[in-house]
Parts: C-alpha cells; structure tokens; sequence
C-alpha cells in the first residue's frame, strides 16, 4: 500500500487559509500605502540569484554564507541560492541602472526570503519582509526619513510610542572610538559581530569572548564602559526629535551583523516583555554597489519581516477583525434558484461591492445566520415571491433594516453606500 503524503507543509514555511491571507494582505497593504505615501516606488526581483552575489565581500557574515542560505547547482552548471535577502539584490538593479537613474532613487518592495535555520518565535525559514531604501543621497536627513518612514508604519497600524523603542548608532562613530582604544581593524570586525549578540549573552559570556578579541582585559573594560555610557547624540537623534519622534535611544552596543553598513544603524525594538525582541533594522551602506563596479552609489534603508510585524500587532491587540466574508449573500430557498441566485449576485456586483450566493442544500434560517456570523453586511433571500414579483428585501445584518425595491434600484442604494 502506497504511503500517504503528509498535509504539513515544508519544515519552517506556512500556508495561508483565508483567515491567515487577510492578515497578511492587511500587513502587506499598510506597509505599500505607508511607503508610497513618502514617495516610495515599488520593484521587484526574481527568488533566484547567482551566489557568488552573497559571497561577495562585505555582501553577509559567513555563517549566513555558509550555513543558512538555500543553494543548489542548476542544470546548467551554474550555483543558485534563494534570496536570503534584499539588500544585495537591489544594489544589483541599482548599479546597473546606475547611468540612468535620477537621484535620489526611493524603492520599496515585499519580498519572500528563505534562510536555512532553526524556526522560533520571529523566525521562519521563508518570510516576506519590506524592504524601504534610499539611493544617492548622503546626508543626515535621508537617514531621519527612512527612520521616519519606519515609524510611521506603527503609526498607520495604531501603535503609540510607548509600545516600541527606536535605537540608533554610527558605525563611523563607534570604529574612531575603537581605534581610540587601539584595536585594529580585525579586532574591531570581530568586536561589531560580537556585539551584535551582546543582548542574547549573559554578561559572563559576553566578557570571555570579548576578552579572547582584545587581549587585554583593561581593554575590555575600558569597551564596556564605552558600550554603556550614554554620553553622547548624534544628528540623527536630534532631527528625528525635530519631526517629533522620541521615542529614540542612541545605543553604543547596537552593532547589526551586516558588515556592509558604514555609517548610521538602527533597530526598532518592542517594549512589552512578552515580545522582548528587534522588530525591524537598517542602516547606511555607501559601499555595497561597488561591487558590482564604477562608483559607489550612497544608500539607506531597513528590512521589516511579516513574522516579527505580526508578532507585535498581536502582543499589542492591534489585529483588526479579519473580514475575509463578501459584503451581500445572496441565499436561495431552494436548490431549484441557485441559477437565478447567481444572476441577481451578477447584477448587484455592478454597485462595486463583493457577492456572494449560498448555493448549499442548507435551510433559509441556517443560511441566514452564518452570512451573520461569517460577517458579511447584507442578505438577500430569493425564493418564488422574489422572483415572481422582481422585487426583493435587502436585509442589514448589522442592525437589523431591511429594504425592499426593485434590484435596479437596490443596486442604487449599494452605489450609494459603496
């Protein structure tokens, strides 16, 4: 007997029922709107890329290479890996657009991405994730609007500022500070990785590989009185004050694991303990399109996943209703109008909202309550009278109206509404 497949999807990945698809087109529409509102154009790539692109110096931390990408050899011979993410990808398009493109350049795109590692809480093995970015401009202010930009995504899902905190540093900053202290500049590689994963180690751990770094273990303190103080602000911090965002903490143990960052960095990182994590990160990186040669073109953004963006609207109660149920059911009496049901769904379509016709063997006053309970605004019933007479009740589910005309001038009254 031949073994049946299981119905659980791939180890890491999720499928999407109707109720799970509402979400995450809610998610996926307020993130689209809220970047087109800053002037944001959308593009898009293939899953596929060459992947050499991610062993290209600077592109990502080894583990990532090695470890956690998706990578097989085609039949043509060539080795291909599934984005693991977007950044690369769009320094591509950029650098070869490059003579072409009037700066600055605002892009945004949704994007699936695959990485091979352990799924927890926050992390999958595919997730789509916002990518926001801006080319061409090297200057403070495109970094404050790209962190505005970040904010006002939690302002357009109902969030308030206590519900998240913005943390910010300067890798410029930080390497003259390290440098200040003597370190070269592969213990200060080493140091930016490590820090990376300062708020995943306890204080003992973190002290022993700090130390295996530097040699030295006044060193390492005099680093660990440099991460904690918090005797400075940057540009950043204080125009981000000017639009009247606050909620910013200049954090000198922010690192991000990327080595392509150069300049200013930042995480939005959830305040409720039951959701204790980085929501979304990004930062400048003025280097990367070199790779692919001529100029270096100067580039800001953040990456935001669906996963981590999902986590915080539920901790925070901020998951509208998922309204996945046409706006009118159309429910026939009998099995005999499930023809003359579609027709008049057909019709009241043309008033711009969604119909649908229950064409199940279930009775009229078991069709009538779940159209209630799925949600769904309006009901119409059509049995003989209906038909006979072309008149027909259009009956308010929320509070209990009904209006009885003609479909013509029941479509009016939809066009109205909708």
């Amino acid at each position: 007997m031949t073994e049946k497949l299981s119905t659980q999807p791939y180890k890491g990945v999720r499928d999407f029922y109707p109720a799970e698809m509402a979400i995450q087109q809610y998610i996926f529409s307020t993130w689209a709107h809220t970047a087109e509102s800053f002037g944001f154009a959308r593009y898009d790539a293939s899953v596929l890329e060459p992947a050499e692109l991610y062993r290209a110096k600077g592109a990502e931390n080894e583990e990532m290479v090695n470890q956690q990408t998706y990578t097989f050899t085609d039949r043509g011979e060539r080795e291909v890996t599934l984005r693991p993410e977007m950044t690369p990808t769009v320094a591509r398009m950029i650098a070869a657009k490059s003579k072409e493109l009037a700066w600055p350049v605002r892009w945004y795109s949704i994007p699936n991405l695959y990485r091979y590692e352990r799924a927890q809480r926050g992390r999958l093995r595919e997730h789509w994730q916002l990518n926001c970015d801006i080319f061409g401009i090297d200057d403070m202010a495109t970094d404050v609007e790209i962190i505005a930009l970040a904010y006002q995504i939690f302002m357009n899902f109902g969030a308030t500022d206590d519900m998240f905190t913005i943390h910010i540093n300067d890798r410029q900053l930080m390497h003259r500070l390290y440098v200040a202290l003597n370190l070269n500049e592969e213990q200060i590689l080493s140091l930016t990785r490590l820090n990376d994963r300062r708020d995943k180690m306890t204080a003992e751990a973190y002290r022993l590989e700090l130390d295996g770094i530097t040699g030295d273990g006044t060193v390492s303190e005099e680093v660990i009185m440099l991460l904690d103080k918090s005797d400075a602000q940057t540009d950043v911090v204080v125009g981000l004050a000017e639009l009247g965002i606050t909620n910013v903490v200049f954090d000198k143990s922010l690192a991000r694991g990327f080595d392509y960052y150069t300049g200013t960095i930042f995480e939005f990182k959830d305040t409720d303990p039951d959701n204790n994590r980085s929501l979304l990160g990004g930062g400048r990186y003025d280097n990367l399109t070199a790779l692919f040669g001529g100029e270096a073109v100067p580039g800001v953004g953040f990456g935001f996943g669906d996963v981590t963006m999902r986590d915080f609207l539920e901790t925070h109660d901020l998951l509208p209703e998922p309204i996945i149920s046409p706006t009118v059911v159309v429910a026939p009496t009998e099995p005999v109008h499930n023809l003359s049901a579609q027709k008049i769904a057909q019709a009241l379509r043309s008033s711009g909202v969604s119909v649908a016709v229950d064409s199940s063997a279930r009775k009229i006053g078991k069709k009538l309550s779940l159209a209630g309970e799925n949600l769904s605004t309006y009901v119409v019933a059509l049995g003989e009278d209906e038909i006979a007479s072309r008149r027909y009740t259009l009956k308010n589910l929320v509070d209990g109206t009904e209006t009885t005309d003609t479909l013509e001038n029941l479509i009016d009254y939809l066009t109205d509404k909708y």
